[in-house]
Order: structure tokens, then C-alpha cells, then sequence
């Protein structure tokens, strides 16, 4: 499936929820019960654009949107300023055909050109797929929680797998730069 990158709007928002929604209904990526509205998405979109952070829109040959992914902060702390974390969604058609790989590839790129150092992706149900995505995106186990989520009916565990992106610990960062500014008065 022909897929086009290109920066997500505020006129994506309803395809967005869409998607969001059927993950969260019959998937175990999100641990929400129930899904946002589209108020809420659009609030959540604002905030991660807000700082600065990529949020990216899969559209494919009708024009539909298929797929997005966005880089936010890990925490808000401010010594974790320097690592993102990485979320990737798609619609149900769009799954098995190499748009999270495109997707995360950019990801990777934009958030290392904007100079953050880590990536971790935080991978609710330990989702095979997902894993396996990100394994093959340099990415490596640095822990699991068992029993982190109940939702379908089971217990789910979450994986922690983590990425260096440009430099990584080597070298200091530039705290007057973006992201070194983040979170600071």
C-alpha cells in the first residue's frame, strides 16, 4: 500500500480518533478502557505539537488517513527532556503493510535531527508486531511489567525497549538548544 508521509493538522483529528478508537476498543496497544472523543484527541494533538515534538500522518492512495505516529516526552521531569517516546497507530487495513516501518523510520529521523538522544517505546500487551518493529529498528529489551494492565479480560504486561538516537550519552547535549529548553522556566 502507497503510503505518503506528511505532518499531521488539526483536519486529521477525526481520522485520528477513529483510529485511536478501534485500538482502543479491540486492541491491547492503549491501556484506556474508553476511547477519547474527539475534543480530547484534539487536545492531546495540541499539546505534543505544542512542544515541538513530530506527529506524523500515513495517507494513502484514496487520500484516507491510515496511520499516524508522534514522539512526546517520556515524562515531564526536566532531565528527561532528552528522550522521547515513541507511539505509532494504524488502521485495521493498513496493519502488515510496512506503514509503522515508514512511520517509525521517520520518526527516528526527525526526532535525532531535532537532537533528543533516547527513544523508548513503551509497548502495552508486550504486542508481538510491535516488538518486533522496533527490534528491527535498533531497539532493544530494557524490561518488561508483568501483569501491568487488565483489560479484555486478561492481564497484560508491558515492554520497555529503548533507542539511542544521534550522539546518545557520548556527548553532552546543548541545554540552551531545543530540547534543552523544554520544561524550563
Amino acid at each position: 500500500m502507497p503510503v505518503l508521509l506528511r505532518d499531521a493538522s488539526l483536519s486529521d483529528i477525526d481520522a485520528i480518533t477513529a483510529i485511536y478508537r478501534e485500538s482502543v476498543l479491540n486492541g491491547v496497544a492503549s491501556y484506556e478502557i474508553s476511547p477519547p472523543d474527539r475534543d480530547e484527541m484534539a487536545a492531546r494533538f495540541e499539546a505534543i505539537v505544542s512542544k515541538g515534538y513530530p506527529y506524523i500522518a500515513a495517507v494513502g492512495e484514496t487520500g484516507a488517513l491510515v496511520g499516524y505516529a508522534y514522539a512526546s516526552a517520556f515524562r515531564t521531569r526536566p532531565a528527561y527532556r532528552f528522550m522521547v517516546e515513541d507511539s505509532i497507530y494504524l488502521a485495521p487495513e493498513a496493519q502488515g503493510r510496512g506503514i509503522g516501518k515508514r512511520l517509525l523510520e521517520e520518526l527516528i529521523a526527525r526526532t535525532t535531527t531535532l537532537g533528543f538522544r533516547q527513544m523508548i517505546a513503551v509497548i502495552g500487551g508486550a504486542h508481538p508486531a510491535s516488538i518486533a518493529l522496533h527490534a528491527s529498528h535498533g531497539f532493544v529489551e530494557i524490561g518488561r511489567i508483568k501483569g501491568s494492565g487488565f483489560k479484555q479480560g486478561r492481564w497484560l504486561d508491558t515492554m520497555l525497549m529503548q533507542r539511542v538516537l544521534g550522539a546518545g550519552t557520548a556527548t553532552d547535549p546543548d541545554p540552551d538548544t531545543y530540547p534543552g529548553t523544554l520544561f524550563l522556566g
